[in-house]
């Protein structure tokens, strides 16, 4: 499966298009990250195994993209069925999407890539291995690397969206049960931001499973938000009435 020069090419003017309009009083900062690692960014995968998710050059790109738009989706899903979202902007919501995964750009300067072609034909053929982590580079969780690359670029990043980026992976990641699962409420999370971007990204991710079972290269939708405005969900309360009596007289 792969992307065609096209494809990519829309895509990364995409993003650059996101990172100038959505985040004006960052952009200038941002775009020193993107100017510089320009090539690098547009043409990596998003990760090393085909069957993961989207293993092919323009792949990482491809995934932002489509958990931006996951998550714009999971927000609107969320804000129709009467969840609370005042907690955090909408703005805060898009960085941690686009940015959710910027530690896989991986280190500053030549040769710093996380993931580079695998040289084993076998490894290639047999486990579906496109990819191999770069073992010049020194380890580091994908979240931690990507908060760390904003810093030096001096991108300033608010509580909600260095908070959702760094447990973007939910309970996939072992370091991250005490922030979704708690018992008290003074130690839950204070909004759902971080849950809605979780959701956003394993849902991009399955689809991008998907696509590479199904064989399709087709590159994100664009979605919008949608503005509720007194609409509510309510069900039959005669129908949950009787229900009641036929369960307790």
């Amino acid at each position: 499966m792969r992307l065609t020069a096209e494809q990519i090419q829309e895509n990364w003017n995409r993003l650059r298009t996101i990172i100038n309009e959505e985040f004006p009083d960052r952009a200038e900062a941002l775009n020193v990250i993107y100017d510089e690692f320009e090539e690098r960014i547009m043409m990596m995968p998003a990760s090393s195994m085909e069957h993961f998710h989207n293993a092919f050059p323009g792949g990482y790109v491809d995934h932002i993209l489509r958990v931006y738009d996951c998550a714009l989706t999971v927000y609107n899903s969320w804000q129709s069925m009467g969840s609370d979202m005042t907690g955090y902007t909408l703005e805060e919501l898009k960085f941690a999407a686009i940015h959710h995964d910027l530690g896989k750009i991986g280190w500053p300067g030549k040769n710093g890539e996380v993931y580079i072609p695998n040289d084993s034909e076998w490894h290639r053929k047999n486990q579906g291995r496109i990819y191999k982590v770069n073992p010049e580079n020194a380890f580091a969780m994908v979240p931690d690397l990507g908060l760390w690359m904003l810093q030096q670029y001096n991108i300033k990043v608010s509580w909600n969206e260095y908070q959702t980026i760094r447990i973007h992976d939910g309970l996939y990641d072992e370091a991250n049960k005490p922030y979704f699962i708690s018992r008290f409420p003074e130690s839950k999370l204070r909004v759902n931001m971080p849950v809605v971007l979780h959701h956003a990204d394993h849902m991009a991710s399955v689809i991008e499973y998907e696509r590479w079972k199904l064989g399709s290269n087709n590159s994100p939708k664009k979605a919008v938000v949608k503005k509720v405005i007194g609409k509510k969900v309510t069900t039959s309360n005669a129908d949950a009435t009787d229900i009641f009596k036929g369960l307790f007289e």
